[in-house]
């Protein structure tokens, strides 16, 4: 008896289209984790994190210390000195939390200065912390510019006294003359953790400024 051919072989375009949208589909649910919980990349936009980053660059930042915080149902903590991306107000995945003032970039990049209950100084250029720790006062900046050309510029421009509330950081671009970095010394405030999308930890364009965080 002739065995009848399979709906496969009567009809191998059609076998063709549903491979490819199995395949389609299994690399967009892949980027989608990829994206959310593992890593995601950015473009630098404007002169804030000059001379660490630069108008134009682009860079990769780490979701899995975030996304592991999150299923452990806590808040993740950046490290001091870290240079972290945040989300705005209009971002729907951050709606519960507290809106950023006057922004209308979707994400923003900056340097993390201080914590929850420390006190942040800016005065004469200079911006210092205190804490328990450190009841004199310590300058972050110290640990985290690397050389002339990357870190926190040295002159900070303005005067600060500010105690960080809880639950929220302190952050600051490393190019903080004048108006060049909008950041918690002059009008964005502290940045809420849920606000946090990850660390920095790559920058992957140009491709002569390839490095690591």
């Amino acid at each position: 008896m002739e065995q009848k051919p399979s709906f496969a072989q009567r009809y191998p375009a059609l076998k063709d289209i549903i491979n490819f949208l199995i395949f389609a589909g299994a690399v967009a649910l892949g980027t989608f984790i990829l994206n959310s919980f593992v890593f995601r990349s950015y473009n630098v936009v404007g002169v804030s994190m000059e001379n660490t980053f630069r108008d134009g660059d682009r860079v990769i930042v780490n979701r899995v210390p975030v996304s592991l915080a999150h299923l452990a149902e806590q808040e993740y903590m950046p490290e001091r000195g870290q240079v972290i991306v945040f989300a705005n107000g209009g971002n729907s995945a951050v709606t519960n939390c507290k809106p950023l003032p006057n922004v209308s970039d979707e994400y923003i990049i900056k340097r993390v200065i201080a914590f929850p209950g420390e006190r942040v100084m800016v005065e004469d250029g200079v911006l210092t912390v205190f804490n328990d720790e450190h009841p004199e006062g310590f300058h972050p900046d110290d640990s985290t510019r690397k050389s002339d050309t990357d870190g926190p510029k040295e002159y900070t421009t303005g005067t600060v006294n500010v105690i960080v509330p809880e639950g929220e950081i302190f952050v600051s671009g490393d190019n903080r003359e004048g108006s060049n970095s909008y950041d918690s010394r002059n009008g964005l405030g502290t940045i809420p953790l849920c606000r946090i999308v990850g660390p920095a930890v790559m920058r992957i364009f140009p491709f002569t400024g390839i490095r690591f965080f």
